[in-house]
């Protein structure tokens, strides 16, 4: 598995479930930094891809992560390691719940691409009510891993009073989560949906939310013309990551 170079920082992914995806890359340079972010999180960090574009793209002392796969974990600390951000940059090996329970830090952003759970193509169907979950890429995706409600919880106990919350989840969840959100204070500012082409069906919402209760703004957008050809919106989000943008 070779390494994924950016403009600014190789990530090695190897050991990680869940490799680079656009769902990650899209949340990382979608997410506001106009606040001027002193501390973000980023929960479930993988291969520490979202954390590294928050410390590309704002001057934030302390941008941390969390990781609960040991595998992953290790290489979350070597891609920080290697970066140019090392010294802003570090990653706790733990569950969400063992870190809310020790940190004390509030977060100005907290950032994740959660695990969620999507069936197997239905050729490959287990039989009705079962859900058979058997390498740690499908384990990583399903959404026992880290259950909104408990992602949704942690990040308001661990939010900055005029902080981001911010998520990128399958658009079908994004009523539900909106609604969970809500029960404990957390309202969608900004809301951005996303499609791989102009006639395909919207597969992403990413949220953005805070404790301020405001219409949110609401975003549309498209990846790709056809094959391989990017839409301008696109392309003037992603361009300071992606080398070939």
């Amino acid at each position: 598995m070779k390494p994924f170079k950016f403009k600014q920082f190789t990530v090695e992914q190897d050991r990680c479930a869940m490799k680079i995806g656009t769902d990650s890359v899209l949340l990382g340079a979608w997410v506001s930094i106009k606040n001027n972010p002193f501390s973000i999180l980023d929960i479930g960090a993988g291969t520490g891809i979202i954390a590294l574009q928050l410390a590309q793209r704002s001057k934030a002392e302390m941008v941390d992560a969390i990781e609960i796969d040991e595998d992953a974990y290790e290489q979350c600390v070597d891609n920080f390691e290697n970066s140019p951000w090392g010294d802003r940059l570090f990653c706790y090996h733990a569950s969400l719940e063992e870190f809310v329970e020790e940190i004390e830090e509030k977060y100005d952003i907290i950032i994740s691409n959660p695990p969620f759970y999507s069936p197997p193509l239905p050729s490959a169907s287990p039989p009705k009510g079962e859900k058979i979950i058997s390498t740690s890429r499908e384990l990583a995706r399903f959404n026992d891993a880290l259950p909104f409600d408990e992602l949704i919880e942690s990040a308001s106990q661990l939010l900055s009073d005029e902080g981001i919350f911010a998520v990128i989840i399958p658009r079908k969840e994004e009523e539900n989560f909106i609604k969970m959100a809500s029960e404990v204070n957390l309202f969608p500012n900004r809301i951005c949906r996303v499609r791989g082409t102009e006639t395909s069906e919207e597969k992403r919402s990413m949220l953005e939310f805070s404790f301020e209760k405001i219409s949110p703004k609401i975003e549309n957008l498209t990846i790709e013309n056809s094959r391989h050809d990017y839409t301008e919106n696109y392309q003037n989000l992603v361009k300071d990551f992606y080398l070939k943008m």
